[in-house]
């Protein structure tokens, strides 16, 4: 019988743990929160982690619980629209874009890792190579294993033991809000909104709550002495509609405050017999909308060589071949994606709005082609 630790209990943790549960590993998911749970956000789950969720066989749970995302675009602080994308035609081309609180997504996971031991309140404080396997030291002892799967997010325990020469994570440059509210009346619009050096976004849920995220480059580590809810009025509440009446039916509870990180790019995602998958192995920008997808991508890859190869050493090291270059590609692109929307010089920004304007939607379809169009391994 093989076996499995799998460290964090967050997306590509459960979904890594369902995929190997269900090819008959022993698994262990040691998860550092006393709940195997999310709080607080929304996700774009885009056409290549749709097709991961359905190899993982609870895709169509997923689009249950999902809404389909109706329009994708960047309007100015005006509400005039500087890019629209057809999404008709991305579906056509590439598949369905679904949004879904992260809440409901994870639930859909630790039901498909049912077959999981499942272990909250235990954090991994060390990893370390022993004969013929590898063993993860936690709160609660120590577990020896055929596989150790780094899931533990952008501070992995796992990295920091087995890469101790790896950079830490970056800050980004600007600082993210997060909420959830339900408006007096439904709101059907999505997109992102780029002012100076700020933005703010919006997405339906399926239940009528609407998720709302904003970024501003300020220095990280900084907190808003009359609350964030009140930074956020401030910023935009003179924005287009209906951006005022979303921050006014938001509870100052419900908005979450990050810096956004990133991590330097690491030579391997392996160690021996120990993996890192997620944001453990390729934290990136949130201007894509690839985190998760990245994750969901990774797990189903991993699955799929471990089934089809003679050793776990073999496995690995063709996941690695195969997923570094393409999720530290992506992390880049997502880099790269987000800088013009920060942009605050008025002249950068009146080029940024003029250009975003001329960029033909047919050629940002197109762009798309080399993330959207991924399908898993056979």
């Amino acid at each position: 019988m093989r076996t499995a630790v799998v460290a964090g209990g967050g997306i590509g943790g459960l979904a890594a743990a369902a995929a190997l549960a269900a090819r008959g590993w022993t698994v262990r998911v040691l998860e550092r929160a006393p709940e195997f749970t999310e709080v607080g956000a929304g996700i774009s789950l885009w056409p290549n982690a749709l097709r991961a969720l359905d190899v993982l066989g609870v895709g169509d749970r997923v689009r249950e619980r999902a809404v389909p995302e109706a329009e994708i675009g960047v309007r100015a602080a005006s509400g005039r629209w500087l890019m629209r994308t057809d999404v008709s035609e991305l579906i056509r081309r590439y598949g369905p874009l679904v949004m879904i609180h992260r809440a409901d997504l994870l639930a859909v996971l630790r039901e498909a890792a049912g077959g999981a031991d499942l272990v909250p309140s235990t954090e991994v404080a060390e990893v370390r190579a022993v004969p013929d396997g590898v063993e993860a030291v936690h709160t609660g002892g120590v577990t020896r294993a055929d596989l150790v799967v780094g899931a533990d997010g952008i501070r992995s325990a796992v990295r920091r033991s087995l890469w101790p020469g790896a950079r830490p994570p970056r800050y980004a440059g600007y600082t993210a809000w997060r909420l959830l509210t339900r408006p007096a009346e439904p709101v059907h619009v999505g997109g992102e909104t780029w002012g100076r050096g700020d933005r703010f976004g919006m997405a339906p849920l399926a239940d009528g709550r609407v998720y709302c995220y904003a970024a501003a480059g300020v220095p990280p580590g900084g907190h808003s002495p009359d609350g964030e809810l009140a930074e956020l009025r401030r910023r935009f509440g003179a924005w287009h509609d209906p951006i005022p009446a979303l921050l006014e039916s938001a509870s100052p509870e419900s908005v979450l405050r990050h810096d956004i990180e990133e991590l330097p790019p690491l030579k391997t995602f392996v160690r021996g017999r120990a993996v890192l998958l997620g944001d453990a192995a390729h934290a990136m920008t949130p201007n894509m909308g690839q985190g998760a997808c990245q994750a969901l991508e990774d797990e189903v890859t991993l699955a799929a060589l471990l089934d089809t190869r003679s050793t776990v050493e073999e496995a690995l090291a063709a996941y690695d071949s195969i997923r570094r270059p393409r999720a530290q590609r992506i992390a880049r692109q997502s880099r790269l994606a987000g800088a013009p929307a920060q942009w605050s010089l008025l002249p950068a920004v009146v080029l940024r709005d003029t250009l975003t304007r001329l960029v033909p939607g047919s050629l940002t379809l197109r762009a798309m082609a080399p993330v959207l169009s991924w399908t898993p391994p056979a």
